[in-house]
């Protein structure tokens, strides 16, 4: 069986540097906010190449805090992608602003930049651009348009840890930009965990404000904060795992490689454009017969997944938070799109065999 993720096989490389972090944090007798964090806040901003990052409790929890730090006047806007995984939306509403959603492009299923002027009412504070995939936006073009109409820019670096455009990595373009450490992304932690980056020193100090109970001084509260503290031995384990980051993205990238040569022209394949670098958290292919080749490949012995089946609009929870259900372009990725393994446990010959059912399905 291929299968389409295996977090033990995914980590086993790591396990006697994780073990060694493990039994350094016990023995240390600190558990949260102490030197890991520290440690990790400074490596990553120093990878990123930002001034600063507060690390977070969740990638969720980086979008609350990354919104929640501007003061929005409630029911202000925020443009989305129409495509974008539910939890972009989520924090939008939580923090009482109202989700606009824009169509992505077909090609690269990031947001359209040429759909969003058209988005932009008098109530529009901001932009969360989201690298959907692993594959950055066009933030040149997106920039352009916050400078023009004074928005704040929130980037969802969630599923993009190292992607570039023209040589400039994300989470870096933003104001504030969130990133996920979900155990199953790029750089993944061994449970729930998050970040923010930020050039803006004033932004970061008021983020970890809020992040600690609203608190800079142990039981002296300046503002209604959260509880939303990445633990220390999560910033461990990610100190661990940020040192191969650079080696997983490319194994990523050399796997993606395979499927562009070889896999059928049958299906749509992820837009490559040398500006950008991708680096393949999913790889992700469309048809109309998504389903029925979904489970032909299990029949097969390998396992698929599908990201996402349901667009925003469509859930069940969106139907009275939303003010239009018609999305066309999401509708059409969210009912073709099939993402095939590759993960960093995959080896090369996984990948032929998944390319050589997939022909096989289209022969």
């Amino acid at each position: 069986m291929i299968e389409y993720e295996n977090l033990t096989l995914l980590n086993a490389p790591f396990f006697n540097e994780y073990k060694t972090s493990f039994e350094k944090t016990l023995k240390s007798g600190w558990y949260i906010l102490g030197e890991n964090v520290r440690q990790f806040e400074n490596e990553f901003a120093s990878y990123c190449g930002v001034l600063d990052c507060i690390g977070v409790a969740s990638g969720l929890d980086a979008l609350v805090l990354s919104i929640e730090v501007f003061g929005f006047e409630p029911g202000s806007e925020i443009i989305v992608p129409s495509n974008t995984y539910i939890a972009t939306i989520i924090a939008i509403i939580r923090c009482g602003m109202q989700p606009v959603l824009v169509e992505p492009d077909i090609l690269t299923y990031n947001i359209d930049p040429n759909r969003i002027e058209d988005a932009i009412t008098s109530k529009t504070v901001a932009i969360i651009p989201v690298h959907l995939y692993g594959k950055a936006c066009d933030m040149d073009a997106i920039l352009t348009i916050s400078n023009n109409y004074g928005l704040r820019i929130i980037e969802d670096c969630s599923q993009s840890h190292g992607a570039k455009q023209n040589g400039r990595i994300v989470g870096t373009f933003g104001d504030c930009n969130a990133f996920s450490f979900y155990p199953t992304k790029n750089l993944g932690a061994l449970g729930d965990a998050g970040a923010i980056t930020t050039n803006d020193k004033d932004i970061a100090s008021r983020i970890r404000t809020l992040r600690n109970y609203g608190s800079n001084v142990k039981y002296h509260n300046e503002v209604i904060g959260f509880n939303s503290r990445l633990d220390e031995l999560q910033a461990g384990f990610l100190m661990v795992k940020l040192k191969h980051l650079d080696e997983i993205n490319m194994h990523k990238r050399k796997l993606a490689s395979i499927y562009f040569e070889e896999l059928s022209d049958a299906v749509v394949k992820p837009y490559v454009d040398q500006n950008f670098f991708d680096v393949y958290h999913i790889f992700n292919i469309r048809h109309k017969e998504r389903d029925s080749l979904k489970q032909f490949l299990l029949g097969q012995g390998i396992k698929t997944d599908i990201h996402y089946p349901i667009s925003p609009a469509r859930q069940i929870a969106m139907q009275k938070k939303l003010n239009n259900y018609n999305y066309p372009i999401a509708e059409e990725i969210h009912s073709t799109t099939l993402s095939l393994p590759i993960s960093f446990f995959h080896g090369l010959e996984d990948i032929r065999f998944v390319i050589n059912k997939v022909n096989m399905y289209f022969s």
